[in-house]
């Protein structure tokens, strides 16, 4: 089982489309179908490794990204714009999210 390098939460650039983003949910490998990965992973990252799901800063819009293209943002002191954050995280502290609890 693989061990993924971010968690949720965490504000994270990505290195090949020049975008930050906020983690609200990883995948311990690629759980989309094999059209969107031939489609849409055009640099064929490894299906095997953690796969992560972005709210992307300054849309209205989330990405499905590989592992391999995320970075750290160090020292990260800024906000992530996108309508959804507040839909699914409570505050921001100390450089990241703090997830919604929901009741099942």
């Amino acid at each position: 089982m693989q061990t993924a390098k971010f968690s949720i939460g965490e504000v994270v650039y990505h290195k090949l489309f020049d975008y930050r983003g906020v983690i609200y949910d990883v995948d311990a490998n690629f759980q989309g179908t094999e059209e969107w990965y031939q489609q849409v992973a055009r640099s064929r990252p490894p299906k095997d490794k953690p796969w992560y799901k972005v709210l992307v800063d300054g849309q209205i819009a989330e990405t499905y990204v590989a592992e391999q293209n995320l970075k750290t943002i160090p020292n990260n002191k800024n906000t992530i714009d996108n309508p959804m954050v507040e839909q699914v995280f409570t505050s921001f502290q100390n450089g990241s999210y703090i997830l919604r609890q929901t009741n099942n």
